[in-house]
């Protein structure tokens, strides 16, 4: 019944044009929208935040731009495209389908959990369309990635679908109105890149608002999809004997390095971040549901 339900919204996701073609062509829009706006910006505070003696070859400095681009691109991405995908859990409560699945033979948890497999598989679908435009757009303009890059950075987009998916779950469950997914989804769309820190570096912001940031698990799934995507360029600029504190203070520029309370936190200790947040609003969306259907009966 499970396997039957998630085919059921998978497919119901895919042949809703409107649905689709929103989370399909977000991350195409973003990707020109941020190479064509922001790409000037990134150039420009990369040039300025380096010794007028120190000149950065062309390819190095598009290959740092373009990593910059596609990290932010694909920290929203994976986020605002799990709310899209998750949108369905509410139409079906819009129209009334839902009241003819909770009086079938189904389980409560089953119809849940189904709604979250589907929207995780439609997501990651996206997502990884979208991680291959990104990767094509920095081999057209400055490719610096080694494998194991590319490996952590697609790790790192199948952790942030988690992410955007359980979040989603958990507000989706309050939401009962075509309204009601109008007005988050532009509240998401507008609002998430700047509190994680993809549209503006959080090293930009006030002391007391680096600090607020800090507490949110997004700032850190944004810091590895940018360390992965930059790496390789960063090492580049080594290599063109730029010195290493003037990188690391580069790195702190761009969120590379965080920072919680002046301490530094390392990339392990934001995966565990990330991983644990995953896990902590998987089991609020069970408990929530559980609530829900004792409220029901």
């Amino acid at each position: 019944m499970l396997k039957i339900l998630i085919k059921r919204n998978v497919k119901l996701f895919f042949k809703d044009k409107g649905m689709f073609l929103t989370a399909l062509i977000t991350p195409a829009i973003l990707l020109v929208l941020y190479a064509t706006f922001l790409g000037n910006v990134y150039r420009d505070s990369f040039t300025m935040n380096l010794p007028e003696t120190v000149k950065l070859p062309e390819k190095l400095l598009d290959g740092l731009v373009g990593g910059q681009l596609i990290s932010s691109l694909l920290a929203v991405s994976c986020v605002t495209v799990a709310f899209c995908s998750n949108f369905l859990m509410v139409q079906d409560k819009a129209i009334g389908t839902i009241k003819d699945l909770r009086i079938s033979p189904v389980k409560a948890s089953t119809l849940s959990l189904s709604y979250y497999i589907a929207a995780l598989i439609s997501t990651l679908l996206i997502c990884l369309v979208a991680t291959g435009l990104c990767l094509g757009y920095l081999a057209a303009t400055g490719w610096y990635l080694s494998v194991s890059d590319v490996l952590y950075l697609l790790l790192d987009v199948v952790l942030l679908v988690l992410f955007g998916t359980a979040l989603s779950s958990v507000i989706n469950l309050f939401l009962s109105s075509q309204g009601q997914i109008s007005a988050v989804g532009t509240i998401v769309s507008s609002g998430y890149g700047f509190i994680c820190g993809a549209y503006m570096p959080i090293s930009s912001f006030s002391p007391g608002l680096q600090k607020v940031i800090s507490f949110l698990p997004g700032t850190y799934g944004t810091a590895l999809t940018r360390n992965h995507a930059m790496r390789g360029a960063l090492a580049e600029m080594e290599t063109e004997g730029i010195p290493a504190k003037l990188i690391e203070e580069l790195k702190d520029a761009l969120d590379c390095n965080l920072y919680f309370f002046e301490k530094q936190v390392r990339l392990p200790a934001m995966y565990g971040i990330l991983v644990a947040t995953i896990i902590i609003l998987i089991a609020v969306y069970i408990l929530l549901n559980q609530f829900q259907n004792k409220r029901s009966r």
